[in-house]
């Protein structure tokens, strides 16, 4: 059951849908939300082109800090299952300014990248029915993309259960067709059926200290956080989840380890049947799998891949819409936002307000950018890693801290609740930094050009860092004692950490 807040007491608000889904229904929604196939067939090229057949190793070491900053959200939500998660956290522990900015980094990266996976929905799905013209055409794909948006929404406001079993049935046929085609893939390169320039795996793909330079690791780190990214969408329905204080946290953890077995194995079945001078020619280009489909699988069967692009993207537009919408829903109802964006649906029971404004103000963002240049609506994309290594850092310390008298009672705890959500955060606070000092580089965007000396990327990233600032400071301005109000360094109840 849910956890009280005092801070909620009073604010007239209803409640969220308490038990609508289960612990699976949570683990499917935290993979749809990483859009694995969409991530794979995004980065695969450029990971190989970065580090060559050690891709597999490179995206093993990304898990680390995934998998680590997991074990934060899961003792965390253990001890407050609020929707908020990283807004709610970070503000018991490091305060309400901190707590502010945490939220609204997970309410921007939202914004940022929904009309990107709806994109690649539409255009997938114009190539899927075989009408190349409209995948051609900007004005088709992005008619199609905001539909998309719309409807997505409606599902989320309709409903969080029947959001639930549509991305369970998503995600099932997008794994199935990836693992599938991973193994095809290997079974032709270890039959000897592969093309000319496939190899078999060696042992040293798999290892990250194969990589010939640091510069390279974490240059594939970086593209690894993005492609992981999302898996918290579980813990953002924590209020709607059976055994809210365990099932939503395991469903995050678990899916990472998903994610990491998916991932590895289907970058190594790439890496072996394509080769690396072929995947060179797919950096930056999600195209790879439509390329290689039909030569794994064979016609019609190749179409089942684009398929799962397509619906990867659109799955995860939805998913994506959830932990800004419970985000800001959770901010509203502590006084950090506006009280609008606390109201919930009289007859769904779903943050309905919160929901529609992030889906609005993703299309507000995604249309004029991707009207102005593709090229630019891509760097909003690689300004993401700095949003979300910023809160997942600051999830790994407010763990440590909330439980910080409960550290030394035991080496478990030390160990899993402490020390590993710490060492998580530093990898991550390392990885926005070294993010920030690589695209402050013009070369390392996609449109190549400088905003006030520095590249389009950390542009945005920084003025959406400061656009928050200065809302965060009008808010204050304008009262809002009750959130603005609340002491930082709250300890965990003994009796919730055992």
């Amino acid at each position: 059951m849910a956890i009280v807040d005092p801070t909620h007491e009073g604010t007239g608000q209803a409640e969220l849908d308490h038990d609508a889904i289960g612990f699976f229904d949570a683990l499917a929604i935290g993979l749809a939300s990483t859009a694995p196939a969409y991530s794979l067939a995004a980065v695969i090229g450029t990971v190989t082109v970065v580090v060559g057949v050690q891709a597999p190793g490179a995206l093993l070491a990304s898990f680390v800090p995934m998998f680590l900053i997991a074990a934060a959200f899961y003792y965390l939500n253990r001890a407050d299952q609020d929707a908020g998660t990283t807004f709610s956290w970070v503000t018991r522990t490091l305060g309400p300014w901190a707590g502010w900015i945490g939220g609204w980094a997970i309410c921007t990266t939202g914004i940022l990248v929904i009309g990107s996976l709806a994109d690649v929905g539409a255009r997938y799905f114009y190539v899927l029915v075989g009408w190349d013209s409209a995948a051609e055409s900007k004005a088709a794909v992005m008619v199609l993309a905001v539909t998309i948006i719309v409807v997505m929404t409606a599902i989320c406001i309709v409903g969080t259960e029947l959001s639930a079993r549509l991305q369970t049935a998503m995600t099932i046929a997008q794994v199935a067709v990836l693992l599938l085609f991973a193994i095809v893939a290997l079974g032709k390169v270890y039959g000897g059926d592969a093309p000319d320039g496939s190899t078999k795996p060696q042992g040293d793909w798999f290892s990250p200290f194969a990589v010939d330079g640091l510069s390279p690791l974490v240059s594939a780190l970086l593209i690894g956080v993005f492609i992981y990214w999302g898996w918290e969408s579980a813990v953002n329905l924590t209020e709607e989840t059976r055994d809210s204080a365990h099932a939503p946290g395991l469903a995050a953890i678990v899916s990472t380890v998903v994610l990491v077995v998916t991932y590895v194995l289907v970058t190594t079945a790439v890496v072996a049947y394509a080769g690396l001078e072929l995947l060179a020619e797919f950096d930056d280009d999600e195209s790879v799998f439509g390329a290689l489909a039909a030569d794994v699988l064979g016609s019609p069967w190749d179409k089942l891949v684009v398929l799962a692009i397509v619906t990867s993207a659109i799955s995860s537009t939805q998913t994506t819409i959830i932990p800004a919408s419970r985000t800001s829903f959770s901010m509203a109802r502590q006084a950090a936002f506006p009280s609008a964006l606390a109201r919930v649906h009289p007859r769904f029971r779903t943050p309905w307000v919160s929901t529609a404004a992030i889906a609005a103000l993703a299309i507000a963002w995604y249309v004029p950018a991707n009207a102005f240049s593709e090229n630019f609506l891509f760097d909003t994309l690689s300004a993401l890693s700095l949003m979300i290594a910023f809160y997942y850092a600051l999830t790994g310390i407010a763990c440590a801290v909330y439980y910080r008298r409960e550290l030394t009672k035991s080496a478990k705890n030390f160990v899993f609740i402490g020390l590993a959500p710490m060492v998580g955060a530093v990898i991550l606070g390392y990885l926005f930094f070294k993010s920030a000092f690589d695209l402050a580089d013009p070369e390392n965007s996609y449109s190549g050009q400088r905003v006030l000396g520095i590249g389009v990327p950390l542009a945005i990233a920084l003025a959406f860092f400061l656009l928050g600032a200065v809302l965060m400071v009008l808010w204050r301005l304008g009262g809002n004692e009750r959130f603005f109000g609340r002491k930082p360094f709250e300890v965990v109840d003994p009796a919730e950490a055992a």
